[in-house]
């Protein structure tokens, strides 16, 4: 994801067909316009998105504080 932060952990669900999959922010991208998130094939497996490669999806994402993230290291 683009702006998330490294280590977030989300989930992503398929709005076409309602699955939803537990993904872990770890690299910043895509970088094609309107695009919002890369998966890795078995995220977009589950998601069953492997045949377009695309799809319209919902993140949710629960972004801890900076304050906070480093009380927990």
């Amino acid at each position: 994801h683009p702006t998330l932060p490294l280590g977030t952990k989300a989930t992503v669900r398929n709005l076409e067909n309602g699955t939803s999959v537990d993904v872990k922010i770890n690299d910043r991208g895509p970088y094609v316009k309107g695009r919002d998130i890369d998966l890795s094939k078995g995220a977009a497996k589950e998601l069953g998105m492997t045949k377009g490669g695309v799809a319209p999806v919902k993140i949710e994402a629960e972004v801890i504080p900076a304050e906070k993230s480093a009380e927990k290291k």
